[in-house]
């Protein structure tokens, strides 16, 4: 029952934040800023992550083609596909969801225990359109962006490990990434994206919005803001590859 009353009133904010803004100067000004938030925010750590993931992924996948009857190439092709189709759009969308979903907890839980949302309220603003709908539309344009990086980088990283290992030449490793290349990986790439940017956005947005206590209720919150979009995560990943693949 818990759950229903949880979809409920999720489904009651989407619905929500859905109006017509009432100023749109103001509305533009916090979805920019909440832009360079979530995007030049989690820069660092996207491309920390996305080097690392491309250069664990060649020396393991090196380390179990051992038959000498698999060309060289083929690393290359397996790195590619496993970065494109996986590692960039769902293991950096669990991370962003412990950095952004906690942020955006927070950050909506200690305005409602501060009062903040009640005062937008009283002055007739729609709180839900104000502080959410930025959040979730920059969270929209943003993350898919830094999925797209996290795939070059991971890739480059990827190549930079093989070569100085070496364990595959450069111009082999260009050479295995032309090869077979499905131009669909991209585009399911990036349905993954979207619908991991809406998750890990709207998810924590719910839980910081409706806190109800004190500073240890913001924390639960975070918490289990972050649990339920890595879920989420995971189950619409699952979902997504068995539909569309």
């Amino acid at each position: 029952m818990s759950f229903f009353t949880h979809f409920g009133s999720y489904l009651l904010m989407l619905r929500g934040m859905l109006t017509k803004p009432e100023n749109w100067r103001m509305y533009w000004k916090e979805f920019m800023h909440q832009s360079v938030e979530i995007g030049i925010g989690a820069l660092p750590i996207v491309v920390i992550i996305s080097i690392f993931l491309g250069a664990v992924t060649t020396v393991q996948t090196a380390y179990q083609l051992v038959s000498p009857l698999v060309p060289s190439s083929t690393i290359a092709q397996i790195v590619r596909d496993s970065i494109i189709l996986e590692l960039s759009p769902t293991v950096l969308s669990i991370v962003l969801a412990g950095v952004v979903g906690s942020k955006i907890a927070s950050e909506l839980g200690n305005m409602r225990i501060s009062e903040q949302i009640d005062a937008l309220e009283i002055m007739g603003i729609n709180s839900k359109s104000y502080l959410i709908f930025p959040k979730i539309l920059a969270a929209l344009v943003v993350i898919p962006c830094l999925i797209v990086i996290s795939a070059v980088l991971g890739i480059w990283g990827g190549r930079m490990a093989g070569s100085m290992s070496g364990i595959i030449a450069t111009d082999i490793f260009d050479a295995g990434l032309r090869q077979n290349l499905n131009l669909y990986n991209i585009n399911f790439s990036m349905y993954k994206a979207y619908t991991f940017a809406f998750i890990l956005s709207s998810v924590p947005a719910y839980y910081g919005y409706n806190v109800k206590g004190g500073a240890l209720e913001i924390g639960r919150a975070s918490t289990s803001a972050v649990v339920v979009s890595c879920i989420l995560i995971l189950f619409a990943d699952y979902a997504l590859a068995a539909l569309l693949l």
